[in-house]
């Protein structure tokens, strides 16, 4: 039986090019892992719109979750961490319960993930680095400060066209842009960008946890089904185990 260990279902947006292949460089024997995309309008990957196409993700994410279901993950993921920036702390943990009261099993954010993963690192002072423009970061710095955690240092990356053009050499780049000393991690945002390839490079580099939105939510997910293999090459997180 495929996934004899268990089941992750992800809900992708539908652009996103990046997701399934940093989440098969992620995989556990014996973990399967499903997909989904959602429904989004526009030009995706575009940082013009990007609140627009969160909404419409938002209105659609039942149905979605419903085609989903049909696998019989263990875990469903919300793999878009800027749906949660439009949503605010009380819509995720509103659109959460929701979730998880109409298809009975559990249901998490990539950005709940990183939260998960902050609080299991005991980190409270976050360097957090995006691809996104200012407006959007700043949302993403204010979701995180409204989990108590201070954001010591933000910025985002400039240049970007689109995020799904984007590469793990920018990512790095990204990274230490905006680490500062004072942060105990760095937490780059999104699953658009590739990231995975550039964590142990910069945990090395800045000494510190780095962890993105893809590490995060695997490393969640994988603890939701109850599974404790480290997975190595993307950061410290992951490769301790669960």
């Amino acid at each position: 039986m495929m996934g004899w260990r268990g089941r992750i279902g992800f809900l992708v947006p539908p652009g996103n090019p990046t997701m399934e292949p940093e989440m098969a460089q992620l995989a556990v024997r014996g973990v399967s892992l499903h997909y989904t995309r959602m429904v989004a309008h526009g030009t995706t990957g575009s940082l013009d719109g990007q609140d627009d196409r969160n909404r419409t993700q938002i209105a659609h994410l039942e149905e979605n979750c419903e085609l989903l279901s049909h696998v019989r993950p263990g875990v469903m993921v919300l793999g878009h961490t800027a749906t949660s920036y439009t949503l605010g702390r009380v819509g995720e943990d509103e659109l959460v319960a929701r979730m998880e009261a109409r298809f009975r099993t559990r249901f998490i954010t990539a950005f709940g993930s990183v939260v998960e993963a902050l609080r299991h690192l005991g980190v409270q002072r976050v360097a957090y680095a995006t691809p996104y423009n200012a407006a959007t970061t700043a949302q993403g710095k204010a979701h995180l400060e409204s989990y108590g955690f201070e954001v010591v240092a933000h910025g985002n990356l400039p240049g970007v066209i689109n995020i799904y053009d984007e590469s793990p050499e920018r990512a790095y780049q990204l990274g230490r842009m905006v680490d500062v000393p004072e942060a105990q991690a760095l937490f780059i945002s999104g699953v658009g960008m590739p990231t995975l390839d550039a964590i142990d490079v910069l945990e090395r580099d800045l000494g510190k946890p780095v962890l993105s939105s893809a590490s995060a939510m695997m490393w969640h997910a994988l603890r939701c089904i109850g599974v404790r293999d480290g997975v190595a090459g993307a950061g410290s997180l992951l490769a301790r185990g669960v």
